[in-house]
């Protein structure tokens, strides 16, 4: 701390007697600065300190249910030509799932069950992220971010999904969803 003082007295001397000089019957810009000023010979030294960050946030898109066809016009057309119904939801069953996942693997992502975030996988798998006790997927419904490890993997125990809305949603485990019969 003291040399640091010193360093900043230093600097800023040789400004104040230039200030001083021009004035007439000023002081003498020796007897303010004292042996610190008398050794100083080199020109001032301008100091700068910069701090590089890097941050990766990876978003993960939301799949959003399909929206119903829309109703058919009944002008020139026919009940047959109408546009299937959409098929029921799929009813999915919870298997013992991995305790991490490739980050690139993960293709999407959607709430379908109270339960947590079902995670669409590239090679058609679907995982459920169940979430920890203080949040409900619900508030991950706009979509949420991933901050990855620097090991490329999400882990059950390790990482948190990041809510659009500023949550922060650990996750217990990774269930494997396999579709009921």
């Amino acid at each position: 701390m003291i040399l640091l003082s010193s360093l900043m007295l230093a600097v800023a001397l040789p400004a104040a007697a230039s200030l001083l000089e021009g004035e007439e019957g000023g002081l003498d810009p020796m007897s303010l600065a004292g042996p610190v000023a008398a050794r100083r010979l080199d020109p001032p030294v301008d100091f700068a300190q910069m701090t590089i960050e890097q941050r990766v946030i990876i978003r993960v898109p939301m799949m959003r249910p399909g929206m119903p066809p829309p109703p058919p016009d009944m002008r020139g057309r026919s009940q047959a030509d109408a546009p299937p119904p959409p098929p029921p939801p799929m009813k999915w069953i919870e298997r013992k799932g991995p305790r991490c996942v490739q980050l690139m693997q993960l293709r999407a992502a959607s709430i379908t069950s109270s339960q947590g975030v079902d995670l669409m996988m590239r090679d058609a798998t679907r995982l459920r992220a169940r979430l920890g006790r203080e949040c409900r997927p619900e508030d991950l419904y706009s979509g949420f971010y991933i901050q990855p490890h620097s090991d490329g993997t999400l882990c059950a125990g390790r990482d948190r999904l990041l809510a659009r809305s500023g949550a922060s949603c650990p996750i217990s485990d990774f269930r494997r969803l396999v579709p009921d019969k």
